[in-house]
């Protein structure tokens, strides 16, 4: 993974050690793509077509049924072809069928071929007709979006409830080596989750591990079980009204076949267990103890997913059909003291596995309550094509970890970025997805070693002390939003691909539009003037005759809390945390919107990246309805 180089020159050496072996593992993958079943064989792709705009070329094709996502290969006008993978996702395909390919000079003409692939590890089969197109020069016709707040588009899934953390354990944490206070800030900001953005459910590592002494042998070889520790972290969360998905690993070191074999600065054990019996019988004993202690109405709502990452050298030492045998022994354990408490997995890197898992649940009955996988710098691919063919079409689909950036102090966390990418990633998974959880809640993160500063672009959606990063304005903003979606569609240049829109009704009849800019290419995350855009928004069928106006931003410029951090500080005085915390506020303004004979209309400019909310609020309640045209 990419170190920055500020960062590393920083960290102890024993933090140096953990991250030099992540960084050397991290890519390996244990699944064999060798000898694939034909049975999965996907068609070419058809109807590709490839259109020139301003800033971008926007390619779009037709579903292949079967298909988890779709591969998409650019040549340039040398004969060189590569894979998009959008500036660095662990995952190449992309879900839908609709893609914007941006930073490429103006004018020059390129190449695009289409596969569809079954999964992240499934080969393209056969490839599409190749198409060709160039980027425009500017500058962009404004784009057009229309609303109809009379209409109904179903009902808002709020996949972003459940979110993920670092192990638990940190709760009882102290002070940092900067005098952070790791614990307390780490409670409030799953406080802060769950009072502005609705989270009630926390998925993290290391329940298992030794750090909370569950599992401890005698020297006569019996072994005893202590949930002590584990009691008074879940006690916790649930005083918050946050529930865990309990991620069962890492092993403890007095079952584990190889101790030796660790991962992070913590050293989790990543061995399969030296006996399969002791495995299902600490976990039987776990989930008793669950039961015992929170009532089985509690927990049977709760969900235990099966190891992490399997798929990753770094994270099992052995191979497929050892994560299959743990996967058995711990769902048979859970079913033995209830069938109402929900077991799932493969809980894989780049959402590999899920078609080897429901093929193997399939064919053994072994239980399987959910499915669950994992996905950065890309929206999830569609896996439901998998459970469908081996008879498990309607399982919940959890995905447990998902974000902007892949690498620890990567480029991309701390940045305006990641907000458009946020609503994009929400949104892509409507309809197809019942949980999509961000990595992760806090800063306070300790895989790699602490944090040596604080803007250091770590994974959370709240800085250490807690400030709000881009990503969390975007996730706040979303929960904003209505349960009610209505009609909103998106005309022009970056139509769909570019700029992208979302709309909702309160019952109050206040309407809620979202918009945002972005391109799915990290390699602009820093912006691009081409791509910015001037939107002409038009919204009808409203309920009341006279509305407010209240424009909400999140961009460079706006609800962006990392400028006001001067770059040589590494960590705040006292003055300038006053004044970060002054500065740590969404941006709205009020602002006028022209009335029009079906609704009102509105014009604001959308740079990239950038997201906006216009929220319309009735000035008087019971007016007559202006009909949509």
């Amino acid at each position: 993974m990419t170190i920055n180089e500020q960062d590393s020159a920083t960290e102890p050496a024993a933090d140096n050690d953990a991250r030099t072996d992540w960084e050397q593992r991290i890519y390996r993958r244990t699944t064999d793509t060798a000898g694939v079943d034909p049975a999965l064989e996907l068609p070419a792709v058809t109807g590709v077509t490839a259109q020139g705009f301003v800033g971008h070329i926007k390619l779009a094709w037709s579903p292949v049924d079967g298909a988890a996502g779709y591969i998409i290969e650019r040549t340039d006008r040398n004969g060189t072809a590569v894979i998009l993978d959008h500036g660095g996702s662990d995952v190449p395909a992309v879900p839908g069928a609709e893609y914007a390919d941006a930073g490429m000079p103006v004018g020059e003409s390129f190449g695009y071929r289409i596969g569809a692939v079954a999964g992240n590890e499934f080969p393209v089969w056969h490839w599409s007709e190749r198409v060709e197109a160039a980027v425009r020069q500017g500058p962009a016709e404004p784009v057009h979006v229309s609303v109809d707040a009379a209409s109904d588009s179903g009902t808002l899934q709020r996949v972003w409830h459940l979110v993920g953390s670092e192990r638990l354990s940190q709760l009882r944490e102290k002070t940092d080596d900067f005098g952070n206070d790791i614990g307390a800030e780490f409670y409030d900001s799953l406080r802060i989750a769950h009072d502005e953005l609705g989270v009630d459910r926390v998925r993290a590592h290391a329940v298992l591990d030794d750090t909370n002494a569950v599992v401890v042998r005698d020297d006569a070889g019996q072994i005893t079980y202590d949930f002590t520790k584990v009691d008074a972290i879940y006690d916790d969360i649930l005083r918050l009204g946050i529930t865990p998905v309990v991620e069962l690993g890492f092993m403890p070191a007095a079952i584990a076949s190889d101790p030796e074999a660790t991962v992070f600065t913590y050293r989790g054990i990543i061995s399969p267990p030296t006996d399969w019996a002791e495995w299902r019988s600490l976990i039987k004993a776990f989930a008793s103890h669950l039961v015992e202690r929170y009532g089985l109405d509690e927990v049977a709502a709760w969900g235990f997913e099966v190891w992490n990452e399997p798929n990753l050298e770094v994270f099992w030492t052995g191979g497929p059909q050892d994560y299959l045998r743990l996967y058995d022994e711990a769902a048979a354990a859970i079913k033995e003291v209830s069938p109402r408490l929900l077991v799932g997995g493969p809980s894989t890197a780049a959402s590999e596995w899920v078609h080897l898992l429901t093929e193997h649940v399939a064919h053994t009955g072994a239980p399987l309550d959910f499915i669950s996988s994992h996905t950065y710098g890309n929206a999830p691919l569609d896996v439901q094509p998998a459970a469908r063919r081996n008879g498990l079409a309607d399982l919940p689909i959890w995905w447990t970890e998902w974000g902007v950036g892949h690498t620890h102090f990567g480029p991309l966390n701390d940045g305006v970025y990641g907000a458009p990418f946020v609503l994009t990633g929400l949104k892509s998974v409507q309809g197809r997805m019942d949980a999509l959880a961000y990595w992760v809640v806090s800063d306070h993160f300790e895989e790699l070693g602490r944090p040596t500063r604080l803007f250091h672009n770590g994974f959370g959606l709240l800085t250490v002390g807690n400030l709000r990063k881009p990503r969390f304005w975007a996730t706040y903003l979303a929960e904003q939003m209505g349960d009610q979606l209505i009609r909103a569609t998106v005309t022009g240049d970056g139509a769909d691909v570019v700029v992208q829109t979302w709309a909702s009704r309160h019952d109050d009849d206040t309407v809620d539009v979202l918009l945002w800019n972005s391109v799915p290419n990290a390699l602009v995350a820093q912006g691009d003037p081409s791509l910015d855009r001037t939107i002409s928004l038009d919204v009808a069928g409203l309920a009341a005759a006279d509305y407010s106006a209240e424009v909400a931003r999140v961009d460079q410029h706006h609800s962006n809390i990392v400028p006001v951090c001067p770059t040589d500080v590494d960590w705040p005085d006292t003055d300038l945390w006053q004044k970060l915390r002054a500065a740590d506020v969404l941006d709205t303004e009020i602002v006028a919107v022209e009335a029009t004979a079906t609704g009102i209309h509105l014009d604001l400019a959308l740079p990239m990246p950038g997201v906006a909310r216009i929220r319309l609020q009735p000035k008087a309640a019971g007016a007559p309805r202006k009909e949509a045209s």
